[in-house]
């Protein structure tokens, strides 16, 4: 296989959005080799399926760790996994429950809000072996906790995506706390993937604007209210009124613009994308077959991304619609499409 020749800055592409002085060397620098940097490539243009490594809350009291054992453990009907491999029952889950608090409690440096445990969700799409997940559960977990925290893990195979809850001991075995930033949260993201991919299972970790995709995804609870909302059941909340009124303005009184900040988002989107389609002609340019196929591929993929959006220019669209259906009467003004 030929000398792998890169673009320069193209690893601006796959850099997560925090900032330089947080970002661990392992996120700073998404492959070490030629061969690397071809098969995540591979694997972006092939849409492979994206980790999900999300922190879904912390406890700060011992009832509220038992309480959350009790929740991810079913009261006892899935045993809690430990880093030495014990499946512990409902008891033995409430002992080591009991455990972590009072290390907690006795604590001479802990404040009034330490948390006592620290609650992770590991998940992939549907489809995916829900026993592969769990081992790549159980290797990520002893990479990122092993060596400081203990911590217990349970598969979840009760919703469509197989999941996985981790729970972990916020007091580290040498008096470490742990108090992770968004640049550790990404360099979860990236080993969990690392994981699954160990184990066979397809799985990829890029920044949601590698992949061309400019809104975070809206929580069940908010799109309900969106709804309601548009469909004339229900007010706004007090915290989305500002987002409303700055919808509306582009939706009927013609403030459709990009605002500053609209502006850098688009900026970047065209420097991603610029990046992804030199690099891609580079390959095209390859004497190597695989190479040519593979610039292709990135360049299919870079046309087929999404175009730019953001919450408001989506709202007004909502807006438009909302108000397009309920002109045209009763029987059409059915609130949102629920189909998609």
């Amino acid at each position: 296989m030929s000398e792998f020749r890169r673009i320069a800055g193209f690893e601006d592409v796959w850099r997560p959005p925090v900032s330089r002085r947080l970002r661990p060397e392992s996120v700073l620098r998404p492959a070490a080799s030629g061969d690397q940097v071809r098969a995540r490539l591979a694997r972006i243009a092939q849409r492979t399926p994206e980790v999900m490594v999300k922190v879904t809350g912390r406890t700060r009291d011992p009832a509220h760790l038992r309480a959350h054992l009790d929740y991810v453990t079913r009261n006892g009907a899935l045993a809690l996994e430990t880093p030495d491999g014990l499946r512990l029952d409902r008891a033995e889950v409430r002992d080591l429950g009991d455990t972590w608090s009072a290390a907690a409690l006795a604590d001479s440096r802990r404040r009034a809000n330490s948390p006592f445990s620290l609650s992770l969700v590991l998940s992939m799409p549907e489809a995916t072996d829900p026993y592969a997940v769990r081992d790549a559960a159980r290797g990520f977990a002893a990479t990122a906790f092993g060596e400081t925290f203990d911590y217990g893990f349970v598969l979840h195979t009760d919703e469509p995506h197989p999941h996985v809850h981790v729970t972990v001991q916020c007091l580290g075995r040498g008096g470490e706390r742990l108090n992770p930033k968004k640049a550790d949260l990404e360099a979860w993201r990236q080993a969990f993937a690392a994981a699954l991919r160990e184990r066979g299972v397809a799985a990829e970790a890029t920044p949601r604007r590698a992949r061309g995709v400019t809104r975070k995804a809206e929580r069940g609870p908010i799109r309900r209210l969106r709804e309601r909302t548009l469909s004339g059941l229900g007010a706004p909340a007090r915290v989305q009124r500002s987002a409303y009124r700055a919808a509306a303005q582009a939706a009927f009184l013609g403030a459709d613009e990009p605002t500053a900040w609209e502006r850098r988002l688009l900026a970047r989107q065209r420097q991603v994308r610029a990046l992804y389609l030199g690099q891609a002609r580079l390959l095209q340019a390859s004497d190597d077959a695989g190479d040519q196929v593979l610039g292709r591929q990135v360049e299919a993929f870079v046309r087929e991304m999404p175009a730019p959006d953001t919450q408001r220019l989506a709202l007004a669209r909502d807006l438009r619609a909302a108000n397009a259906r309920r002109r045209a009467g009763p029987e059409t003004d059915r609130g949102p499409d629920r189909s998609r």
